[in-house]
């Protein structure tokens, strides 16, 4: 089903109408406990918030006791009375209905609840909970939303209910590191946008999105980790109605590609062929800058377009546009023929291919709603933020093979910052085997100046190499008397620790009482020469 939103007038069709397939997103949800229950479901990941991508949860879940609440409709009552349960975080689970998907989530956020579940209403297949997409009321808290949520079937979501009622306790694990598939060593991803700026909040938040998230995708895409490519929807006009006014004002190509007026008012401002065109140049900026290695100059150029060519500061022109190209040394004139003749009877091969790339394949869906992020041909579900974006895109690389921006503090999970994360830590030194990560704490062995550490991480690290008596001494004894310093590290040894002559012990701790009598009888001796 094509989203009202993108049917702004009758006669503009979408490809994807004719053979049209939108795939729900899901997250793996595990039944820990009761053992009766032990099972495991999917859950349709909700299109707003931040769903946990490359990571899980694990919390005890909830049903308000008041059939009043369990729809979540009101704010519920008390200071936050959801964030724990159990000494768990709270997976608050709510009936659909009544309301918004999205303001359930948000009233469940503010009582301190870590992850929503919205049980279905009726035996159906699991949809996708959207944002509301014409609501003034909305504008408020939207943006605000930051914990996951789902949709689960009805049957599951009365299973829950009837074990709650038991009083037993039920413990899920909510875990999306499979959501996103990682089959290399690198990311492929795809932004379908629009260059119109005067299409309201949507509009406002991809260029935001753009802004924000472009200094993380040129690091990525120039250190070669990532394949970036931006997409734009373009509808047709059927051939009935090619000669019309409307048309003519909206679309290029004879009614190949059309995109709705700006303003939703032909006799004013901008027409949707001028959307449309900008459209086919920002794409024509990535395929030439491609050609040349230099494909993450798309995002300088869309981001200065919209700040030097804004709609509303009645500069989005193709001169405006030819000067933001020039600033950027990108070649006009190849842009330009890329682009083609917008008054051509003919097919357009750029914009021509982008109506064959809507429609869904393998694992993707049909894009059928303004913005969409594709993640390895997923779709990505949830805000269209940066720090949420770029944690989804790194939970595209397999572990351990992240690139050094996906451990940046931004999206770090700060697990370590309590218990040191569970993991071992030489507090002496102040070195930990802890690291953070958007995946969560990892207990691994650290390097440090150079020297290896070696261990199981979580409850023993030992310095390897050479070099590690210059580290705490390598963890081994040391002592100084008269001057003298013994150690029980030697550079002579790769690991461990060992007693100096005339000492005993393990090396961790090393008795000298046969050593000092005979260096004060040598000591002697050699006074009497």
């Amino acid at each position: 089903m094509v989203p009202h939103h993108l049917l702004l007038l009758p006669f503009l069709f979408l490809v994807v109408v004719v053979d049209g397939r939108f795939v729900v997103e899901k997250s793996s949800i595990t039944v820990l406990s009761p053992h009766t229950m032990k099972s495991k479901h999917d859950g349709a990941i909700g299109n707003f918030g931040v769903p946990n991508y490359g990571g899980f949860i694990v919390g005890s879940v909830h049903y308000p006791d008041n059939k009043d609440s369990s729809h979540g409709c009101k704010p519920f009552d008390g200071d936050k009375p959801f964030k724990l349960h159990s000494y768990r975080p709270t997976i608050l689970l709510l009936d659909r209905g009544e309301c918004y998907f999205a303001l359930k989530v948000w009233h469940a956020q503010i009582a301190g609840a870590a992850a929503v579940l919205v049980t279905d209403s009726i035996d159906e297949s699991l949809i996708t909970m959207d944002s509301p997409e014409e609501s003034n009321d909305a504008d408020g808290y939207i943006e605000k939303i930051q914990i996951p949520s789902a949709l689960i079937e009805k049957s599951f979501g009365d299973e829950i209910k009837e074990a709650l009622s038991k009083k037993d306790e039920v413990m899920l694990r909510i875990d999306w590191r499979e959501s996103v598939p990682h089959p290399d060593n690198r990311v492929e991803y795809e932004l379908w946008t629009n260059s119109n700026d005067e299409c309201g909040a949507r509009c406002e938040e991809q260029m935001n999105f753009i802004k924000n998230f472009k200094g993380h995708a040129q690091i990525l895409e120039r250190g070669g980790y990532t394949l970036f490519t931006p997409h734009y929807i373009t509808w047709f006009c059927p051939k009935p109605f090619v000669e019309s006014s409307q048309c003519k004002s909206q679309c290029i190509n004879r009614g190949r590609y059309c995109a709705p007026d700006p303003e939703k008012d032909f006799g004013e401002g901008y027409e949707g062929k001028d959307v449309v065109y900008e459209n086919l140049r920002q794409l024509c900026v990535h395929r030439v800058a491609n050609e040349s290695s230099r494909s993450w100059v798309w995002w300088d150029y869309v981001t200065d377009f919209h700040i030097r060519c804004s709609m509303k500061e009645k500069k989005y022109t193709k001169q405006c546009a030819e000067d933001v190209m020039k600033s950027l040394d990108l070649p006009v004139e190849k842009i330009k023929k890329c682009m083609g003749d917008p008054e051509a009877d003919e097919e357009n091969e750029v914009l021509k291919n982008e109506q064959l790339r809507q429609i869904g394949h393998g694992s993707r869906g049909d894009v059928t709603i303004l913005p969409t992020l594709v993640i390895n041909d997923v779709q990505y579900r949830g805000k269209l933020e940066r720090s949420a974006v770029l944690k989804a895109v790194c939970s595209g690389f397999k572990e351990t093979t992240e690139p050094p921006v996906c451990l940046s503090g931004d999206i770090e999970t700060n697990e370590c910052l309590e218990r040191n994360g569970g993991c071992w830590l030489d507090e002496k030194a102040n070195i930990s085997a802890c690291r953070d990560t958007f995946r969560g704490r990892v207990c691994e062995c650290p390097v440090v100046k150079g020297v290896q550490y070696k261990g199981d991480g979580y409850t023993s690290c030992e310095a390897f190499g050479p070099a590690r008596c210059s580290i705490n001494n390598g963890g081994c004894w040391s002592e100084t008397k008269n001057k003298l310093t013994f150690s029980a590290c030697s550079e002579s040894m790769v690991n461990g620790c060992r007693c100096p002559v005339g000492f005993r012990g393990d090396g961790k701790k090393c008795e000298g009482k046969y050593l000092f009598p005979l260096m004060q009888l040598r000591m002697t001796n050699f006074g009497r020469i």
